[in-house]
């Protein structure tokens, strides 16, 4: 159900909506925004004859809501102030307006992370937002497997975070995350050299221990008591060295549950090409919510389970995954509009920013010897992370039993006073109930980061601190924030932007017309079936940005955009 008001403040703001908006709105919603608005008597007529103009279909396939016959005046409303032209005939706007999203408080990440991040933002040119996004997941990886986080309600939390990033091609996702992730591959080429030599020992040793323990069983020479004892004194075999592997830009449960056993405990789902994970066969139809509920279940801190007739039971604890997938818009929006997803709960806990494309104002400029410098104390510190010994679980090698961190006093204070906000924020009709699911977490997200950037500074730190804090609640802030912005602007809607991509591209082509069967051959890449195109075009028809002006051939022409 559309949320109608959060998206109409004024009479005016009904000639924004979308034509799928427009369609359901009622002259009730309009009551009941006029009552708890305290409109003027003018401003409720205004919005009532923009309500209930009725939309027709014209001749020549123009939509209208002026409620006039083709060939008669247009309907002028009422002077709407503001400077908005709304004539009718006008086309509807595929998408809101997408609000300017607010500077992203760098410096609250604390020094290490805050220096890292402006620096590779300047370095690479790209949006502050997106380095430090790729910061802050590389930060969680290294932290994670030091500490968690002691809530003040008594429950522990990991400091493994979730990240999406959604950005255009040529954005230069690739090169912030190259930049932030230049420790996890010097630690992985690292790992990669020992266990070379791990694995010749331990295939010489794997050998003798099988071989002595086939001569113990096929000894006949002695009985069942000798044969135990003998057994017992063999004791298992030699553990088999960890993968040489923190990071991979896909998985599957399967896979998982098969390699976990061997593999670091604290590994990084982190990838510049978000569509391997998003469109892989983890996500696919058959295995999208059982992908999603382990996904759930290791940002919850909860051990891997799998219970299967021939493999029998798997229980892998102790175990923390930190995740950062980048994403173009049209793969992210089918990613973070599957309803399933969020029923299930995964996308609540999952941190996304959108930055504007700076494509056009990234002139060369010669590299800053203090960036190199700020990029180089980052390492060496997320380095020295992944290099120390983890907490394990005694008697384990791969299971990690994190100390609990607590949140100091005043650091508690600020995060019960902004939990208490928040929470007052979604209710029903509130300002944040259109993102419900994802604000009643932002108290734990907040908490979260301000674990990762405690551990970064000091990984003996005895407590989180107000500043830790304060910190990170400007984070969660701006991260509501961008969350309601994306969602009120409809630009989390994938049958929008595979309509917005399909009316760009024919209005790139000669006189701004294409017959269907050249749409369907040549036109984008959603949209060459019949069944997409089709779902395309009536999107754009009802918004009145098209006109079939033949049948047969089928050819379709497109409006242009007013100046």
């Amino acid at each position: 159900m559309t949320d109608y008001f959060s998206l109409i403040r004024r009479p005016q703001d009904i000639l924004k909506l979308t034509a799928l908006q427009f369609d359901d709105l009622q002259q009730s919603n309009i009551d009941e925004i006029a009552d708890r608005l305290d409109w003027t008597q003018r401003d409720y007529d205004l919005a009532s004859d923009y309500a209930c103009a009725p939309r027709i279909k014209l001749d020549d396939g123009q939509t209208t809501s002026n409620g006039k016959a083709h060939g008669e005046e247009p309907f002028i409303p009422p002077n709407l102030g503001d400077g908005v032209d709304a004539r009718a005939g006008e086309p509807l706007p595929l998408f809101p307006p997408l609000g300017e999203a607010s500077p992203y408080p760098v410096e609250a990440l604390g020094p290490t992370l805050s220096r890292a991040a402006a620096a590779i933002a300047n370095r690479s040119q790209v949006a502050t937002s997106m380095a430090a996004q790729s910061v802050l997941a590389a930060a969680s990886l290294a932290a994670c497997p030091h500490a968690d986080v002691m809530l003040p309600y008594g429950q522990s939390r990991p400091l493994a975070l979730f990240f999406a990033t959604i950005a255009e091609s040529g954005a230069r996702k690739t090169s912030s995350d190259e930049e932030a992730l230049w420790p996890v591959r010097t630690r992985e080429k690292i790992l990669r050299e020992v266990y070379q030599d791990e694995m010749r020992i331990w295939q010489v040793a794997h050998a003798a221990w099988s071989a002595e323990k086939r001569k113990i069983e096929a000894d006949r020479k002695i009985d069942l008591a000798e044969r135990k004892a003998l057994l017992t004194a063999l004791g298992a075999g030699p553990p088999k060295p960890l993968y040489p592997y923190l990071t991979s830009g896909d998985l599957t449960i399967e896979g998982v549950v098969k390699n976990w056993p061997d593999a670091h405990p604290a590994l990084g789902l982190f990838t510049a090409e978000g569509a391997t994970f998003t469109a892989g066969h983890g996500m696919n139809d058959d295995n999208r919510l059982k992908t999603a509920g382990m996904l759930s279940e290791l940002w919850d801190g909860r051990p891997v389970k799998r219970i299967r007739a021939m493999d029998g039971v798997t229980i892998l604890p102790g175990r923390r995954l930190a995740l950062h997938v980048m994403i173009q818009p049209d793969v992210a929006a089918a990613f973070l509009c599957d309803e399933s997803l969020r029923d299930q709960g995964l996308l609540s806990r999952i941190l996304i920013a959108a930055p504007a494309s700076l494509a056009g104002t990234r002139t060369y400029r010669a590299p800053d010897p203090k960036d190199g410098a700020a990029i180089r104390a980052y390492g060496a510190r997320i380095l020295s992370l992944l290099e120390t010994p983890p907490a394990l679980e005694p008697g384990t090698r791969n299971e990690l039993l994190p100390p609990a961190l607590p949140i100091s006093e005043a650091a508690t204070n600020a995060w019960v006073d902004f939990y208490n906000r928040v929470e007052e924020r979604c209710g029903t009709n509130a300002d944040l109930s259109s993102i419900g699911d994802f604000a009643a977490k932002a108290a734990e997200h907040a908490a979260r980061i301000a674990g990762v950037i405690t551990i970064i500074e000091n990984i003996y730190a005895k407590e989180i601190a107000e500043a830790a804090m304060t910190g990170a609640l400007k984070i969660m802030h701006w991260h509501i924030n961008e969350a309601f912005r994306l969602k009120e602007a409809g630009r989390t809607d994938p049958r929008l932007l595979r309509a917005n991509a399909l009316l760009k591209w024919i209005r790139e082509q000669p006189k701004g017309q294409i017959g269907f069967r050249e749409l369907l051959q040549f036109g984008p890449n959603a949209a060459r079936t019949k069944a997409a195109a089709n779902e395309a075009l009536n999107i754009l028809k009802d918004h009145g940005w098209i006109t079939e002006i033949s049948e047969r051939p089928r050819v379709i022409k497109a409006f242009m955009e007013t100046k």
